[in-house]
């Protein structure tokens, strides 16, 4: 049986977003900082994807993500010293300022690592025993990696382009613990016309919503990466 769009006729997954990150506010005359409210919406609302995808295998990775955004960590210290925070690149910088790092960790597992831990409880303590370095490839670029590569080869199985993502983005830093279980993730993507179909039943129409969000996305991904590879955003 085909595959079905969950949204409303002239309507996508995209437009259902409760922020989505071509509106995030990207203020180029200041060092490109990016606004904190639209960008952690906007990942929140990245986690919906999840859904789509279908499986369960992905259900602790939407976890992840929102719990770096919500759970004591980059929101949390919005809130706190909200004149502080009005960027990401802010909230970091003075973060840091105070000695603290709560945010600025979380920040980081939001863009680099969060699809990285399918368990965070047991591989984030593995990696800090191991001391892997940090690197330059974030869940996010991983993420926008593998729609691109999809949007790109119009015969490819969604599970292929995230498996070439997987191996220029996240593979490369990943323990022999951590590959198995995300090699099996990959292979719980659904097929790429029944995932597409649910996106939205225009297709013309999601190609234009989907360069729109991935576009925003990719640029937002080197900001940060840039950004977080800078001394001032280290402890």
């Amino acid at each position: 049986m085909a595959s079905k769009s969950a949204f409303p006729p002239g309507s996508s997954w995209f437009e259902s977003l409760k922020k989505s990150f071509a509106d995030v506010p990207v203020d180029t005359a200041n060092d490109n900082a990016i606004s904190t409210s639209e960008f952690l919406e906007a990942a929140e609302s990245l986690a919906s994807l999840f859904d789509v995808l279908g499986s369960v295998a992905f259900t602790p990775v939407k976890n992840d993500i929102l719990g770096n955004v919500k759970s004591k960590k980059v929101r949390d210290r919005q809130l706190t010293a909200p004149a502080d925070s009005e960027s990401l690149q802010s909230l970091v910088v003075n973060e840091l300022k105070t000695k603290k790092h709560t945010a600025t960790e979380g920040l980081l597992w939001l863009t680099r690592y969060s699809l990285m831990s399918l368990d965070p409880c047991i591989l984030r303590p593995l990696f800090e025993l191991t001391r892997v370095p940090q690197p330059s490839s974030s869940g996010l670029d991983f993420t926008s990696t593998a729609l691109r590569h999809n949007q790109s080869n119009p015969q490819t199985e969604l599970s292929d382009s995230f498996r070439a993502a997987y191996g220029t983005t996240l593979k490369p830093h990943h323990s022999f613990l951590v590959k198995p279980v995300f090699s099996a993730a990959m292979s719980a993507t659904p097929y790429r016309k029944d995932f597409y179909a649910k996106l939205a039943s225009d297709q013309s129409k999601l190609e234009t919503d989907r360069e729109k969000w991935l576009e925003a996305l990719e640029r937002q991904v080197k900001i940060l990466n840039g950004f977080t590879a800078r001394k001032e955003a280290k402890w």
